[in-house]
């Protein structure tokens, strides 16, 4: 099975629960609100620290301990998933840490521009929910391929972008604010969005083949790496557009 959030593989519900202790939907759904809250509550604490500084190095700990372990925690838990009851709520509360402060500077250039890109993200989130259960928007091989293609895309562009950083360069024309910046950054929310669909089947089929209980956590880890993925480029469209 494809899918393009590289937390979510084809091995990741190879393992069928042999206790009778199965994943299940609703259960996903209370790890995802969970882990939602653990980003919340961190995120809040950053934002007022980073509303409060009086220096940008005030920042950097903050930035580090969450990018970083952030990122470290991630690795962990998409090679061993059975450690996902732990690691996954821990990465929630390292990922809140950074998008904290990410949001609080775009707040302050842009006021009111973080409650649009939630408002936005979320009901991104409902729509294409509504759209799934619905049968609106059904996960073909094919629509995996487009949407696993794109992403890999995507991730090769930005990959190529922070190697050109290292050396003082930069991809022209994408990051700026132009018609160029912005259909660019439009084209990578429409792809993030679709890793959602994606995400709703890969649950869905994890619930049908009778995966472990701990797969809920790691399942709820996944989806919010891309609603992570979504808010930040929703961000960076709103900030284009009203930089204009």
């Amino acid at each position: 099975m494809r899918t393009g959030n590289p937390t979510l593989t084809d091995n990741t519900f190879q393992d069928v629960a042999t206790d009778g202790n199965f994943m299940t939907l609703g259960g996903t759904v209370n790890k995802t609100a969970m882990m939602l809250l653990g980003v919340v509550a961190t995120a809040a604490l950053s934002w007022r620290r980073t509303v409060g500084a009086e220096e940008p190095s005030e920042l950097i700990a903050y930035i580090a301990v969450g990018a970083i372990g952030g990122f470290l925690v991630a690795l962990v838990t998409v090679f061993k998933k059975e450690w996902s009851p732990v690691t996954a709520p821990l990465y929630a509360v390292l990922e809140g840490l950074v998008l904290g402060v990410i949001s609080a500077l775009f707040e302050m250039m842009y006021p009111g521009i973080v409650f649009q890109a939630v408002l936005l993200t979320f009901g991104t989130l409902a729509s294409l929910l509504v759209a799934y259960r619905s049968g609106l928007i059904q996960a073909t091989e094919n629509f995996k391929l487009g949407v696993t293609a794109a992403t890999g895309g995507i991730a090769m562009i930005y990959l190529i972008g922070w190697i050109m950083s290292l050396f003082g360069g930069s991809i022209p024309y994408i990051h700026e604010s132009g018609m160029i910046g912005i259909g660019f950054s439009l084209f990578v929310v429409v792809i993030a969005a679709l890793n959602l669909v994606l995400d709703f089947d890969f649950i869905e089929q994890g619930v049908a083949r009778g995966a472990p209980k701990y797969m809920e956590w790691f399942a709820a880890f996944g989806l919010l790496v891309t609603l992570v993925w979504l808010y930040l480029e929703i961000l960076h469209l709103l900030s284009k557009i009203r930089g204009r």
